[in-house]
């Protein structure tokens, strides 16, 4: 069973995604477990300050180093983390492949920023990975740490009642986008299904299908390498 732990300053960002559709699913199955620690339970002075301003100024405050070690170190003692996961904008921007390589580890722990950062003794310490979702500033980690979790708990297998549906997804087959999917009815405010889908002939349908993806994927990998 996989198990991921996400450390955060905001913890009640997290919980409702968490307990919803396929990945309660997944934690009800028994496929995965999913530990939220709020980072204030990691602190020892009265007003659970988990922030101060950073040394050498500059605007916003930074979470403080100590909680995080606290955390972490405890996690370590009870078990062995296959990745620690640093959400960043300066990391490496996250793609189905590193989901696909990560889904095959046991223990991760996905360590999420806010207010400006986070003290860079952390990430130094701790992270094997430093990773993006995009070339964009968030105002925390908790939605990169909920798109990281979600990407990869789907992959585990038994966790999607259709076993080839994360298989055939995109982007899960060397970068290539699937073609259009439809459903009833055929026919909605004009707009008809392609007579393909619904003839039954399985040759042609498969290659309706394949000409559509190499298509898009040429689209989207057009609309993607545009400055």
């Amino acid at each position: 069973m996989m198990r991921i732990d996400i450390i955060s300053a905001v913890p009640d960002l997290l919980i409702s995604p968490l307990n919803t559709s396929i990945i309660k699913r997944a934690q009800d199955k028994g496929k995965c477990k999913i530990a939220i620690h709020n980072l204030r339970d990691f602190t020892h002075n009265k007003y659970k300050q988990i922030d101060d301003k950073p040394f050498g100024g500059g605007a916003g405050m930074l979470l403080k180093p100590e909680p995080f070690f606290e955390c972490i170190e405890m996690l370590q003692a009870e078990r062995n983390y296959d990745y620690i996961i640093f959400t960043s904008p300066k990391g490496k921007l996250f793609d189905q492949s590193y989901a696909n390589k990560i889904s095959l580890g046991n223990n991760i722990i996905i360590i999420a920023g806010h207010y400006k950062g986070i003290d860079d003794r952390v990430r130094e310490r701790f992270a094997t990975d430093e990773i993006s979702i995009g070339n964009f500033v968030l105002s925390g980690g908790e939605l990169p740490a909920l798109i990281i979790a979600d990407a990869v708990i789907r992959l585990i297998p038994g966790v999607l009642n259709d076993s080839g549906s994360a298989l055939n997804d995109s982007l899960m087959n060397d970068e290539s986008v699937e073609a259009p999917y439809y459903t009833r009815p055929a026919e909605y405010k004009g707009m008809k299904v392609p007579e393909i889908l619904l003839s039954g002939h399985d040759k042609k349908i498969s290659e309706w299908k394949e000409e559509k993806s190499i298509e898009l994927t040429k689209k989207w990998k057009q609309i993607n390498t545009m400055e």
